[in-house]
């Protein structure tokens, strides 16, 4: 775990597409306050994930409640078990 001069932490994880059996290790993100596991979709487009589009966008909201200003969370990537 790293922690950088802009109060972030980071750590390194592994990824692995299912239908490939293909692993990669990335350094990610951890915030402890979110409900819930992303990636940047062009990330997941360059590393080959398959996206599935989301029957309806998901808004994300910032600590304070407000709409973050990235656009709405619209796909998501097949896991498996």
């Amino acid at each position: 775990m790293e922690r950088n001069k802009k109060r972030e932490v980071t750590v390194k994880i592994g990824l692995e597409r299912i239908d490939m059996q293909e692993g990669i290790t990335v350094e990610a993100l951890l915030d402890s306050g979110v409900t819930g596991l992303v990636m940047s979709s062009e990330f997941a487009k360059k590393q080959g994930f398959k996206l599935k589009r989301l029957e309806r966008p998901m808004n994300i909201r910032n600590v304070n409640g407000s709409l973050n200003k990235e656009e709405p969370i619209e796909h998501m990537v097949e896991g498996g078990s």
